[in-house]
């Protein structure tokens, strides 16, 4: 027996009051009678000195007594087990996955201004009915699946550690899998003995319903929520280009924003697609789009930037909004402006022209030249520029990509610079890689060129009869390429294939520039940012207000624990300090897709069922104490309100008739 309420037993303190009223004397006021003899009793009250009176047991006293009781016990629930959940050691594992968000409709039984709840909400319900059901003795495992399995509980018997545990599990705007969970609950409940079950909260649509097969343990899923119909943007890219009939601004730059909405209703969805920047009430772009049911329409929507706008946050909305907010929301950042800013450092005191011609001759680079020392200016060379080095290899220089020309013997970049070898004949390249695709060597003459050893053999690039000479030198924040010789002492820049280099160099850098080396950033995978190489830690802004600090460690700051979408603020200090911001997105077709899924059920392993169909882990037996209490109440009223019976004269005694004297 539990008491689902046990501040209702306080009404048992009208007991007291009670009593006491049935041991107070009554105060009694003086009359003139004939005789007092009638009246012993009430004379023998009025001597007794005590404001009290022996207690006696009277039906009304016994009546009333028992209403109180009853009252107190109906208003602490009183409950009895109704099912016993079979398992001496039990892992209840919770779907985290952005899907449990998705709010329900209120419940015929609710008030119609209750806040509306979530899946995840259910599902909480539903694990602490496991954790009221289970038998004496027995604990339980909380588990917490998002991306990754977390334990929010480790084996306790103590029911109420387990369900405040339960309360502290929250929604992650991450593709959900459940395989590792039950890799963990499995690893945990495999050194136990007795009887052994993993119970599964979800909602059941499961990014991979293949990771509940094959586990050890008999599997119990329980299934949560309604269908619901939802619209998503499951798609986003952005980017910087020139559409000279947009907008009749002939050559006028401008940002595009791709995205693809979805629905997956069995309705027609009338929306609006909006963008504006991150902490802006102005709307940048709008379109209304008609999306038939289980259709995905691709929007496009452009604005011309301004120079301030540059690397600002960008914000994608479909409206209204629907019961699943979480993808109707995507994020993104402005790119850096259409032209690529170049940095062309030369060791002597003119750059090689071939170089400069090269680099100039693409419309939509910005080419700066100076010494090498000039790197060292952030003025000169940003955190995103292409860096073209002739004739020097400097430690640590700033900026983005990079390309070394003909460096000075010694180590360069992880590859070795060694002797000089004249008339090198090319006999292969690596045509696989971007930098070179779309061109051929054959047929180009070197005058003398520089035998560089690379540290494997996978980072060669072009090979001649007497060694390599052109190498890449790619770190984890930025790619790389040396060549060990001097352009203008061949007849390269002479041929297509030499503008072709070029070109991919810096194509490279232009993608890598609009997105970062690693690409957007996903909810639920690890976030790397490419940050100067002077950083050594960066301080993280969260979408939910938190913050947070990474070490940096060779210009590469990775940030493991993405849970939430939004942007992501990353500030750091030194003497190339500066800002960024990095949108992470959830763009999951199948997190976003509410309908209902046919969960796949192994016979004797996994067992599927709603949550709804399974009975209360208590009776309740508030009722019945209720209509007890009612009823000695209103036996108590009959009682008291009934018409005495008449007492027989026979049975009234007499008074004794004085005695004559005789006489």
């Amino acid at each position: 027996m539990d008491f689902l309420a046990p501040k209702g037993l306080w009404l048992l303190g009208l007991l007291a009051p009670l009593v006491v009223l049935y041991i107070l004397k009554i105060k009694r006021q003086r009359r003139v009678v004939s005789s007092t003899w009638l009246w012993a009793t009430a004379q023998r009250d009025l001597m007794a000195r005590s404001p009290f009176k022996k207690l006696i047991a009277q039906i009304p006293l016994v009546l009333e007594a028992l209403a109180i009781l009853g009252l107190a016990l109906a208003l602490a629930r009183p409950a009895t087990r109704g099912r016993e959940f079979v398992g001496d050691h039990v892992a209840i594992i919770v779907d985290a996955s952005a899907s449990m968000s998705a709010l329900i409709e209120a419940g015929p039984g609710e008030a119609a201004g209750a806040a509306p709840k979530s899946r995840m909400d259910l599902a909480k319900q539903a694990a602490k009915d496991i954790v009221s059901a289970l038998t004496p003795g027995s604990d339980a495992l909380v588990l917490e699946a998002g991306r990754d399995a977390r334990i929010v509980s480790p084996l306790d018997r103590d029911p109420h550690r387990i369900k405040a545990a339960i309360d502290h599990v929250g929604v992650r705007d991450v593709e959900g899998d459940l395989g590792a969970a039950v890799a963990l609950a499995v690893d945990r409940l495999k050194q136990l003995g007795g009887s052994r079950r993993i119970v599964i909260v979800t909602d059941g649509n499961l990014a991979r319903a293949s990771s509940l097969g094959g586990a050890s343990l008999p599997l119990e899923v329980l299934t949560v929520g309604t269908p619901v119909e939802n619209a998503a943007i499951v798609r986003v890219d952005v980017r910087s280009g020139n559409d000279p009939a947009a907008g009749g601004e002939a050559g006028k730059e401008q940002v595009q924003a791709f995205l693809v909405v979805a629905n997956y209703g069995r309705h027609p969805r009338d929306l609006y697609v909006t963008m504006r920047e991150e902490n802006a009430s102005d709307v940048l772009a709008s379109r209304r789009v008609l999306v038939a049911p289980g259709e995905r329409v691709p929007v496009v929507l452009t604005f011309h930037p301004s120079a301030a706008d540059y690397r600002k946050g960008l914000l994608l909305d479909i409206s209204p909004h629907d019961a699943m907010s979480v993808d109707d929301v995507a994020y993104a950042r402005i790119p850096a402006g259409e032209k690529l800013p170049v940095f062309l450092a030369a060791a002597a005191a003119h750059p090689s022209p071939w170089l400069e011609r090269a680099l100039t001759s693409d419309p939509m680079v910005e080419v700066r030249s100076g010494s090498v020392a000039a790197l060292a200016s952030a003025t000169n060379v940003t955190t995103d520029s292409f860096v073209v080095i002739d004739g020097a290899c400097p430690d640590s220089p700033p900026g983005g990509d990079l390309l070394v020309v003909n460096p000075p013997a010694g180590r360069c970049f992880g590859t070795l610079v060694g002797r000089t070898i004249e008339h090198p004949l090319v006999t292969s390249w690596e045509n696989g890689d971007p930098r070179m695709r779309f061109l051929t060597l054959d047929g180009v003459h070197i005058a003398k060129a520089s035998v560089l050893k690379p540290d494997g053999a996978t980072q060669e690039l072009i090979r001649t009869q007497d060694g390599t000479i052109a190498t890449d030198i790619s770190t984890a924040t930025r790619a790389g390429t040396l060549l060990g010789f001097d352009v203008g002492e061949s007849d390269w820049p002479l041929k297509a294939s030499y503008v072709l280099f070029v070109r991919n160099l810096i194509e490279q850098a232009r993608a890598h520039r609009a997105h970062g080396m690693t690409g957007p950033a996903r909810a639920g995978e690890p976030m790397r940012v490419t940050l100067p190489a002077s950083t050594t830690k960066v301080e993280i802004d969260t979408p939910s207000g938190d913050k947070a600090e990474v070490p940096v460690r060779g210009g590469l700051a990775v940030v493991p624990d993405i849970q939430h979408v939004g942007f992501y603020h990353l500030t750091w200090q030194g003497p190339q300090a500066g800002t960024i911001v990095v949108p992470a997105n959830l763009t999951s077709e199948a997190e976003s897709d509410l309908t209902p899924r046919e969960l796949p059920a192994e016979a004797g392993k996994v067992d599927v069922q709603s949550a709804n169909a399974r009975p209360d882990a208590h009776n309740e037996w508030t009722w019945v104490l209720a209509l007890l209490a009612l009823g000695f109440i209103v036996f108590d009223v009959w009682y008291l309100t009934r018409d005495a019976r008449p007492t027989p004269l026979a049975d009234v005694t007499r008074p004794r008739a004085p005695e004559r004297l005789a006489r």
